[in-house]
C-alpha cells in the first residue's frame, strides 16, 4: 500500500510518535514489498562514462540490428561504430553470423581500411561472447569490453547509431520495407557526413581531415596539401575532437546524473536483490511474477555499478548486473 496509505490504515486504531518513521523503516525491509513493488525511485547508479580514445578506429563499438524485413536476401544489420570520430560501419547480412563468421566480415570491414583497434565493446551475444571470437580478439591484441546483462546504455555509442540508422531507413524506405539494404550505403554515407554534436566535426573529416562533397559541382577545385602539413592538420584536429569529446562527457555525465541517484556501495558477500524484468522465471504469468527476486550474494565488484552475483543453476543468464 506505500507509506502514506499504511500509516492512515494504522492510525484509525493506533497511534505512537514515531509511527511513520516506523512504518517507513518497516516497508523499507519489508520482503514481501521489495519482491513485488514497482521501483518509484531514481536509477542507481551514476553515468559511468568509457575512456576516450586518442584517435579514430582504435576503439570501437558494435552491435547487431536484427529481425528485419528481407531485403535481397538481407535480415540483420552490423553496425560497428568508431568511439572516437563517431564514424559508422554498416553491413547488411542474411542472419546473425556465428563466431567464425564475423572474424572475416570484421576484417573485411575493419582491418583492412582502419587496421587492428586496441578495444572493442559490445554486448554479451552468442558471437561476442564465444571462445572463438575471444581467441580471435586475443591473439591480434584487441580488448574486449561487455555490456551488463539487460543494460545497453552501456554499449551506447552502437545503440544510438543504430536508432540513428533505423531513423534514416525509415524516413526513406519503400511501402514494401524491401529495399533497406540498396538505402544503407547512402545512409552511411549521410551519417558520416553530417557534423557530430559531441565532436563538432563531421565522422568523415575526422578520419581523412577533410569533408567529402556533397553537391561537387558547387565546390571549387582545392589544391592538396603537402603531406607534413596535412598530417600536422589531423592531429590538430584529432586534438580538438578529444577535447569536445572531453567536455561532450562531462555535460552528459551532469544531464545523466540528474535523474539518477548515487549508488549505494556493496560488499563481497552481501546479499542483493535482483530486478526480475527481463529474467524468464518459471511461473504461469510474468504479469503477476515477483518484480525482483533473490537475495543474491554478491561475488565481487567489478566496478562502482556493476556486480556479479551467485545465480541459481536455473537462472541460465550471465551473472553481472548493472
Amino acid at each position: 500500500m506505500g507509506i502514506t496509505k499504511t500509516v492512515s490504515s494504522i492510525s484509525k486504531v493506533f497511534w505512537w510518535p514515531t509511527l511513520r518513521r516506523d512504518v517507513k523503516d518497516y516497508i523499507t525491509v519489508c520482503e514481501v514489498c521489495t519482491r513485488h513493488k514497482n521501483p518509484k525511485t531514481a536509477p542507481i547508479g551514476l553515468l559511468q562514462p568509457l575512456p576516450i580514445p586518442e584517435r579514430p578506429w582504435s576503439h570501437l563499438a558494435i552491435d547487431f540490428i536484427v529481425e528485419l524485413p528481407d531485403s535481397r536476401g538481407n535480415t540483420v544489420i552490423l553496425t560497428i561504430i568508431d568511439r572516437f570520430s563517431k564514424m559508422g560501419h554498416y553491413v547488411p547480412l542474411r542472419k546473425l553470423p556465428s563466431a567464425a563468421e564475423l572474424v572475416p566480415i570484421f576484417i573485411n570491414n575493419v582491418v583492412r581500411i582502419h587496421g587492428i583497434p586496441l578495444g572493442i565493446v559490445s554486448d554479451r551475444g552468442t558471437q561476442f561472447g564465444s571462445r572463438f571470437w575471444k581467441g580471435f580478439c586475443k591473439n591480434v591484441g584487441i580488448d574486449l569490453s561487455f555490456s551488463s546483462a539487460y543494460h545497453p546504455q552501456t554499449n551506447g555509442a552502437a545503440e544510438r547509431a543504430n536508432q540513428n540508422i533505423e531513423k534514416y531507413l525509415r524516413c526513406f524506405i519503400s511501402e514494401q520495407q524491401d529495399n533497406w539494404s540498396d538505402l544503407l550505403p547512402w545512409a552511411e554515407y549521410a551519417l558520416n557526413s553530417a557534423v557530430s554534436e559531441s565532436t563538432g566535426h563531421s565522422p568523415f573529416f575526422t578520419v581523412y581531415g577533410f569533408d567529402p562533397p556533397v553537391l561537387p559541382a558547387t565546390f571549387p577545385d582545392t589544391t592538396i596539401p603537402a603531406l607534413d602539413e596535412h598530417l600536422a592538420s589531423l592531429k590538430e584536429t584529432w586534438g580538438r575532437v578529444k577535447k569536445a569529446l572531453e567536455k561532450s562527457s562531462v555535460i552528459q555525465k551532469i544531464k545523466a546524473d540528474r535523474h539518477r541517484r548515487q549508488a549505494p556501495v556493496y560488499q563481497v558477500g552481501d546479499r542483493v536483490w535482483l530486478s526480475s524484468q527481463n529474467i524468464k522465471l518459471l511461473v504461469p504469468s510474468m504479469k503477476l511474477a515477483p518484480r525482483y527476486i533473490g537475495p543474491y550474494r554478491i561475488l565481487r565488484r567489478l566496478n562502482p555499478v556493476s556486480y556479479a552475483l551467485a545465480l541459481p543453476p536455473h537462472i541460465r543468464i550471465h551473472n553481472v548486473f548493472h
